[in-house]
């Protein structure tokens, strides 16, 4: 048990000034105590460590070998736990945004604009919560989120950014020109890259094909992955035919990682949603975040 192995805190810290001042009459000083209390609590200390601290003379002290090794790490304990002390009560009265979304908006969408983002808010901390599981990206702290689905979430408003419409992308170098003659035979061999998730709702090859009219079955879908950015990652670096979600990879082809060999593309009754609690609606913060993604997706701004 760590309570039992650990010190109490007032002798630590009556240690930690008494060995950076070695003097104990100094130490009370700064510490508002006398100088036969530093004596007392330092004495208490070695005897709770069975270890001698300090060696003692009439006018001075000095510290052991043990003494100095433990002053290096007491010291820097100390002051970790004082900063992060400061850290927690800076937070709290700091204005903070925290922001939820699935791991491809974060990777893909927000991440490369968080800087507009922050000279949009400068006053605001903002704390990003990006995971595909509903528990932590909608979970209790979250105040406003961006979410995909069919924009049911019950005690949340939802704003509808845009629909969902998946494709298939590639990296440039990637050989694609018989896609051009006849894209379902080269889809059909291509090597794919399949998104392995558990979320129903989210689209993969089989669903993009059989919603295009394909029932063959595949040649080569031999790589799944159960992350989408890490899909794109693996598309980007030419080792097969990824599924394209609008907007999310829109910046990747428009810098030329990525590229779409062929026009058919598939679009869902699904989409990505803005949404904030119920109670949060109003909230300053919220509403200028929600502001901002609306002029991002070219959407009229809400009054």
């Amino acid at each position: 048990m760590l309570k039992n192995r650990l010190p109490p805190l007032d002798p630590l810290i009556a240690f930690e000034a008494a060995a950076r001042l070695l003097s104990f009459t100094r130490a009370g000083e700064e510490l508002h105590l006398t100088q036969a209390a530093i004596s007392q609590q330092i004495r208490s200390l070695e005897e709770s460590l069975q270890v001698k601290l300090f060696t003692r003379s009439h006018r001075a002290v000095q510290l052991t070998n043990e003494g100095r090794e433990y002053q290096h790490t007491v010291a820097a304990i100390l002051k970790q736990l004082a900063g992060a002390t400061m850290d927690i009560q800076n937070v709290e009265f700091a204005q903070q945004l925290v922001i939820g979304c699935d791991q491809s908006f974060a990777s893909q969408w927000l991440g490369p604009r968080l800087s507009q983002l922050r000279q949009l808010m400068p006053a605001v901390t903002l704390r990003i919560i990006a995971s595909d599981d509903y528990n932590e990206s909608l979970g209790s702290e979250v105040q406003v989120a961006v979410m995909h689905g069919d924009g049911l979430w019950p005690g949340f408003q939802t704003l509808r950014l845009f629909d969902e419409e998946v494709f298939p992308v590639c990296s440039p170098g990637f050989d694609y020109d018989l896609a051009q003659q006849d894209w379902v035979s080269w889809l059909l061999q291509a090597p794919l890259i399949d998104l392995a998730d558990s979320h129903w709702n989210w689209m993969n090859w089989r669903l993009w094909l059989g919603g295009n009219n394909i029932d063959q079955p595949l040649g080569n879908r031999n790589l799944q992955l159960n992350s989408y950015p890490l899909v794109i990652d693996t598309a980007c670096a030419g080792h097969g035919v990824a599924l394209g979600w609008r907007y999310l990879v829109d910046d990747l082809i428009a810098n030329n990682q990525l590229v779409r060999p062929i026009e058919q593309s598939l679009k869902t009754d699904l989409g990505y949603y803005c949404i904030c609690r119920d109670n949060l609606e109003n909230d300053a913060n919220v509403v200028q975040f929600r502001n901002w993604l609306l002029q991002q997706f070219g959407l009229p701004i809400e009054t």
